[in-house]
């Protein structure tokens, strides 16, 4: 089976992103394209305010194709380059993404759920920073900016496994979920966020990264006068990213 990135759209506003690499739905060079054109394709799309990320099988992703990867040859450090490149393309993505995890989500599979922007878990999860465990480096960048320094270096130092609860303790994830409700509780948070004024969430993604932004646009925008309106109305606002 070709590796595949299966792209949905089950609700207008969310597009639901699926990796499906047997058996572990690593990443290598097939899907990462697959992956940089879909978010490619949601920057372009001013009508996809949220994406959802998964893995099916009952994994999340084991990082990289390490068959792959070990008939690169010279080529495997622009592939380690380009992998890093495809996480700041996730992380930058114009819209949220929502890591939903379910099974393995080792080495680069950890570093792509922390290029999300929110991640929850299936009660089965098992995540690991285990770059130490293939002679690399591995998230050494986001799970310190995301849990601190000291507990991600008990995961960064030592490559050990650690489940939901620990992920859920430390801060990885926001919540965890039984497996089968993971994928409909991912959803419902981005159906949530994709009613809220998009031009709003964009801006505010983008000021948690550093970006200054204009608060001046956001007050005078067609969305904020609709909030005020819908609250003075008593009804459900309206927002059309204006």
């Amino acid at each position: 089976m070709n590796p595949t990135l299966h792209v949905s759209r089950p609700a207008e506003a969310i597009i639901l992103l699926e990796l499906d690499a047997p058996p572990a739905n690593g990443l290598g060079m097939a899907l990462r394209r697959q992956l940089s054109d879909a978010v490619a394709t949601v920057n372009a799309d001013l009508s996809v305010r949220v994406v959802v990320l998964t893995g099916r099988g009952g994994v999340f992703c084991a990082g990289d194709d390490l068959r792959e990867a070990a008939q690169r040859g010279p080529g495997q450090l622009d592939a380690v380059l380009g992998f890093n490149v495809l996480m700041d393309e996730v992380e930058t993505c114009r819209v949220p993404v929502i890591a939903a995890i379910d099974g393995w989500c080792l080495g680069g599979g950890l570093e792509l759920a922390l290029s999300c922007d929110v991640r929850i878990a299936s009660e089965r999860a098992l995540l690991a920073a285990s770059g130490v465990n293939i002679g690399l480096m591995a998230s050494v960048v986001r799970l310190p900016r995301l849990i601190g320094e000291a507990r991600a270096k008990a995961h960064l130092l030592t490559g050990a496994s650690f489940d939901a609860a620990r992920a859920l303790s430390d801060g990885v994830v926001t919540a965890v979920h039984p497996v089968d409700a993971l994928l409909p509780a991912a959803l419902d948070l981005a159906q949530r966020i994709a009613t809220r004024a998009p031009l709003a969430v964009e801006a505010a993604k983008r000021a948690v990264a550093g970006a200054r932004e204009d608060l001046a646009g956001l007050v005078n925008s067609a969305d904020h006068a609709e909030a005020v309106m819908a609250f003075m109305t008593k009804r459900s606002a309206l927002f059309r990213r204006a």
